[in-house]
């Protein structure tokens, strides 16, 4: 599947589900592929999982094959996965807190109200502050956070040409005062994702 720069996912990429039956198992083992040099540890609980047409293409038929919701359940998948597909000038990541023992995810999360606001990249040593999707609150009114994140990264034309630079120096980060963690993106990663930019 070609995919790179496309920015929306339409009616006409959905594939019927039973089209997508006979291909699952050969889409599964192309997507391992495409999410290998997409991810990224940040610290002891999070991983930064960037998105893209091909990561929330196979996402929506999952859900449909599923769920099993036929037509009707299409319009809803667009409307909740597209936001996730970078723009063009965007880098877009789910964020999650995987923690084994529910106690001490319970424990955790509990102290991370808001962490969706301190998420950042730095570019060259120049800091793109995370923009949490706007769809629902990440953080309960208690002060829990979700073990699921979105956050989009918002790049200027230079910083784009700078991230795509081959050896440019890129760390995210998470700089909440109880989870504060860098980690640098290996250059495999920044490759992959420097085709994210239109």
């Amino acid at each position: 599947m070609e995919t790179v720069n496309k920015t929306e996912i339409t009616w006409a990429d959905i594939l019927p589900i039973e089209e997508y039956a006979r291909q699952r198992l050969t889409r599964r083992k192309e997507l391992v592929d495409v999410k290998k040099d997409r991810r990224l540890s940040v610290g002891p609980y999070a991983t930064f999982f960037f998105e893209n047409y091909a990561t929330m293409w196979y996402q929506i038929h999952e859900m449909l094959f599923i769920e099993r919701g036929g037509e009707a359940q299409i319009a809803d998948e667009l409307s909740a996965y597209n936001p996730l597909v970078p723009k063009g000038q965007e880098l877009v990541a789910t964020v999650m807190f995987e923690i084994d023992d529910p106690d001490r995810r319970k424990q955790i999360l509990g102290t991370l109200g808001g962490v969706e606001e301190t998420m950042t990249l730095q570019v060259a040593g120049e800091t793109i502050r995370g923009v949490p999707e706007a769809d629902v609150d990440r953080t309960s009114a208690s002060g829990k956070a979700s073990s699921v994140q979105f956050v989009h990264f918002p790049f200027t034309p230079s910083q784009i040409a700078r991230f795509k630079e081959p050896g440019t120096p890129v760390v995210v980060g998470i700089n909440h005062p109880h989870y504060g963690h860098m980690a640098v993106l290996p250059d495999a990663v920044r490759a992959a994702l420097a085709r994210d930019f239109a």
